[in-house]
C-alpha cells in the first residue's frame, strides 16, 4: 500500500506540476484531521512521511500516568508497558495505529482535504504562472463566448481569463478553438480570488508585438519609447537607436515592410506609424504628427507641455487626422499638448 501511495504522489507531480513536498505536507495533515476525531479533536496524533525510505506513520502520543484524568490524552503505565517495557510514569509513549482502521468517516475526511490541498495547490500555481506573465503577451485560446455580453473567456495555460468586449478590438469576432494574442495588464488578489486583467486594445500588445519581431529591439540596439493606440484603427509608436548604423524606424519595417506587415495582420489591419524619437520636443512633436509635413513647432509653455504646430494649408486636415484621430495619437504619443494651426493663419470654414 506504502508503495502505491509514493507512486501515485510523484505521478501526481509529473502530471498536474504539484510538488511532492507540498502534497505530503497536505496528506500528512489530513490524515491527522481524520484521526482526531476519534480523540475529541484533541493534538495527540502525529502523521510522518518519509518519501525517501517510502514510509508513512501515523502514530497516538499519550502521557504515561498513575491516574488518568483524560482518556483522550493519558494512559496508564500497566498499559504502556504492553507498548513499551521500559516505560515510566512522566513519559510520552508513541502509539503506532493502522491508517486502515480509521473508519469511513476519517477517510472521507482524509480524501476530501487531500483534494482540497491539491486544487489550493493547482490554484497557486495557475496564480503564480499569471503573474509572470504580467505585462507580458500570450497566445491564448477561445474556449467561450458569452452571447449576451460578448465576452470571451481563454484558456492561457492551465488557467482561464476573460477578455472583455470593451478590451477587444472593434469589429474582431472570435471562434471557439481559435489562437489568439492577447496583453497580461494586470494580476490581482482580491477577497474573490484572482483578478487576471486581459487585453487586445492595450498599447503594450503592440509594443511586445514588436519586442517579438524585431531582434534589434530584443537585443536593445532600438528602444521603443512611447506607444499610442485607437485599437483597431491606428497606433503611433516612437523609437531611437544606440546604433548610428542602425535605423531605428527601417529595423521596425523590416525588409520590403515584412515585420510591420505581420503585426499589421495579427492586429487586423491596423495602421501603424513608427516615428523617431527625440530628445527635442520640437522635433519629436514634429514627427509625431507624420504622415503630415510639420513647418515649425513653438514651445508655449514647457512646464504645461502645450506648443503651436505650424503645417502647410492644404495638410491641415492631414495633420489633424479623421475625427482629430492623428493630432490626438500625436499628442499621446509626445504627451504635449498640441495646436495646429495653417501656414496662413486662416482655418477654413
Amino acid at each position: 500500500m506504502n508503495k502505491e501511495f509514493f507512486e501515485a504522489v510523484e505521478l501526481m507531480e509529473k502530471e498536474k506540476g504539484i510538488m511532492a513536498e507540498y502534497l505530503y505536507e497536505k496528506i500528512s495533515n489530513a490524515i491527522v484531521v481524520a484521526a482526531r476525531k476519534d480523540y475529541n479533536g484533541k493534538d495527540v496524533i502525529s502523521c510522518d512521511i518519509d518519501p525517501e525510505k517510502r514510509e508513512m506513520r501515523v502514530y497516538l502520543r499519550q502521557n504515561i500516568v498513575e491516574e488518568i484524568e483524560d482518556e483522550d490524552t493519558d494512559i496508564l503505565l500497566d498499559e504502556a508497558k504492553k507498548y513499551r517495557e521500559d516505560a515510566e510514569v512522566g513519559q510520552v509513549l508513541e502509539i503506532d495505529l493502522d491508517t486502515m482502521k480509521f473508519g469511513r468517516i476519517a477517510a472521507q475526511t482524509a480524501k476530501h482535504v487531500i483534494r482540497q490541498g491539491i486544487k489550493d495547490a493547482e490554484r497557486g500555481q495557475i496564480i503564480r504562472e499569471f503573474q509572470s506573465k504580467s505585462q507580458d503577451l500570450v497566445t491564448a485560446k477561445v474556449s467561450r463566448i458569452d452571447p449576451v455580453n460578448g465576452n470571451v473567456t481563454l484558456e492561457i495555460g492551465k488557467g482561464t481569463a476573460v477578455l472583455p468586449k470593451g478590451e477587444q478590438v472593434p469589429g474582431e469576432e472570435f471562434t471557439e478553438g481559435d489562437l489568439t494574442k492577447v496583453y497580461v495588464v494586470d494580476v490581482r488578489e482580491t477577497d474573490r480570488g484572482t483578478r487576471v486583467m486581459i487585453s487586445r486594445t492595450h498599447s503594450g500588445l503592440v509594443k511586445r508585438l514588436f519586442e517579438q519581431e524585431v531582434p534589434e529591439i530584443y537585443d536593445g540596439i532600438v528602444t521603443i519609447h512611447s506607444v499610442s493606440r485607437e485599437a483597431g484603427a491606428r497606433t503611433k509608436m516612437a523609437v531611437s537607436s544606440k546604433d548610428e548604423n542602425v535605423d531605428p524606424i527601417g529595423a521596425c519595417i523590416g525588409q520590403r515592410g515584412a515585420r510591420v506587415n505581420n503585426i499589421v495582420d495579427i492586429l487586423g489591419g491596423e495602421k501603424i506609424d513608427i516615428v523617431k524619437y527625440s530628445e527635442d520636443p520640437a522635433e519629436f512633436i514634429g514627427a509625431a504628427l507624420a504622415p503630415a509635413n510639420v513647418l515649425a513647432v513653438e514651445i508655449t509653455d514647457a512646464e504645461k507641455k502645450t506648443c503651436q504646430v505650424t503645417v502647410p494649408d492644404h495638410q491641415l486636415s492631414l495633420a489633424i487626422g479623421n475625427k482629430g484621430q492623428n493630432a490626438r495619437l500625436a499628442a499621446r504619443l509626445t504627451g504635449w499638448n498640441i495646436d495646429i494651426k495653417p501656414e496662413s493663419g486662416f482655418y477654413e470654414g
